[in-house]
């Protein structure tokens, strides 16, 4: 397997490369700003690019998905009940993508938005158990994913608690890369450490731990943090209403 994580910080998030170089089978998730980084490490691996997935429809920055879709010829992934205004391949719950001997499947986990989706890898050249779950803004390390950018802060809290029962229930050696970290405006208590296991934030993130649904609601919509800059501008933009309606 071929893995890039990439860290950005204008704004924070963390997007992802991975693949099967054997069969030049490569995905990009949650790609941001210029797409010449993606496009120079799937040359550079003799990889073609086939899968570009958002884990949702960001909020705080502009996606580079499309773009990156479109220079590829690679599908532009969402779940399927995303409401946007342009063609893409909507994403089922349980379904499984494949990139030669690397599989994702997907897992829909709503709560920060209700399309977000996370996704779970296996390289079947080692194991046939899965080996990381790409959590974007659900599950990052130190924090829970803000819930009112998309729905009431209520509303997204009950979701996303029955999100974390489903990344709860994977196993504790999982690593968990997330889509951002420390100075995100998407979770309040996160770590710098981009990285972590189900096993590590089971045990040491307070709002992942939580285990009754009640106090995780109150938990979840006590002290909001002020939301990104124009949040809800930049979401239409992704979802391509904001353009349609001009």
């Amino acid at each position: 397997m071929i893995l890039r994580q990439y860290l950005h910080f204008d704004p924070v998030g963390a997007s992802y490369l991975f693949g099967c170089a054997g069969r030049g089978s490569a995905a990009v998730v949650d790609p941001v700003g210029d797409i010449a980084p993606y496009l120079g490490v799937a040359q550079e691996t003799g990889m073609r690019i086939r899968y570009v997935i958002d884990s949702h429809l960001h909020a705080d920055h502009i996606s580079s998905a499309r773009s990156l879709a479109s220079a590829t010829g690679a599908d532009y992934v969402l779940h399927e009940n995303a409401k946007v205004s342009f063609p893409f391949r909507g994403a089922r719950d349980g379904e499984v993508l494949e990139l030669g001997n690397v599989t994702i499947e997907v897992l829909h986990t709503p709560g920060h938005t209700p399309e977000h989706i996370s996704m779970l890898v296996t390289d079947r050249t080692r194991s046939d158990e899965p080996w990381f779950v790409l959590t974007g803004h659900t599950l990052m390390v130190g924090d829970l994913g803000r819930t009112e950018l998309a729905s009431s802060a209520e509303d997204g809290a009950r979701a996303l608690y029955t999100s974390v029962q489903r990344l709860k229930a994977l196993p504790d050696y999982l690593e968990v890369l997330p889509g951002a970290f420390s100075g995100s405006v998407c979770g309040r208590s996160l770590s710098g450490k981009p990285v972590s296991t189900i096993g590590f934030e089971k045990r040491h993130n307070k709002a992942f731990a939580i285990a009754d649904e009640r106090e995780f609601v109150r938990a979840m919509v006590a002290d909001i943090p002020p939301p990104p800059p124009q949040a809800a501008q930049i979401r239409a933009l992704n979802s391509g209403m904001l353009a349609a309606q001009e």
